[in-house]
């Protein structure tokens, strides 16, 4: 048998590193129109992207299972207050449509309600499999770890992909 070489373990690790980091982009990239979906909202109407041109829109994707998610809920509830009556040079408000991976709904209902989140866009979207984050709207926009986020612009144009708080409240304040 060979004698290991120095350099194997890491090209190793940085294969697997950068496998990783592909394996997780997102689907989707800035300038591209964003798939429409549809959800029913708590009051039992139906609701879609398509029904939400006309604003900003960030789809976030999250668990309840999630700390980076969850330490988020508080600054993106201040966006939304700051700006979802907002008239932008090119759009008129700005809405959050919550899409939570979840196995049971009630857990997605319990942390909406613990975190006063008071957009009324809630989506459940039930997955069988973390791993491979199985659930029907994941799986259409390719998501493979949460929080991932999509900002549309007024004609559902996907503008930002993954921005952090501060990058999303810089972007609609630039825009108003």
């Amino acid at each position: 048998m060979k004698p290991f070489k120095k350099w194997a373990l890491p090209i190793f690790i940085l294969c697997f590193v950068v496998g990783k980091y592909l394996y997780k982009m997102p689907k989707f990239d800035d300038g591209e129109r964003s798939p429409n979906f549809e959800w029913t909202l708590p009051s039992g109407e139906k609701s879609s992207l398509k029904s939400l041109e006309g604003k900003y829109v960030l789809i976030d994707f999250w668990g309840s299972w999630c700390g980076p998610c969850q330490r988020e809920f508080v600054p993106l509830a201040t966006i939304f207050n700051k700006y979802k009556n907002t008239k932008f040079k090119s759009a008129n408000g700005f809405d959050i449509v919550g899409v939570a991976v979840e196995k049971k709904e009630k857990s997605m209902r319990a942390a909406i309600s613990r975190h006063n989140l008071d957009w009324q866009n809630h989506v459940f979207d039930k997955v069988n499999s973390f791993r491979f984050f199985d659930s029907p709207i994941a799986q259409l926009y390719g998501v493979k770890d949460v929080p991932t986020k999509y900002l549309l612009d007024e004609k559902g144009v996907i503008v930002l992909v993954n921005p952090s708080v501060e990058e999303l409240d810089d972007f609609l304040s630039k825009n108003q």
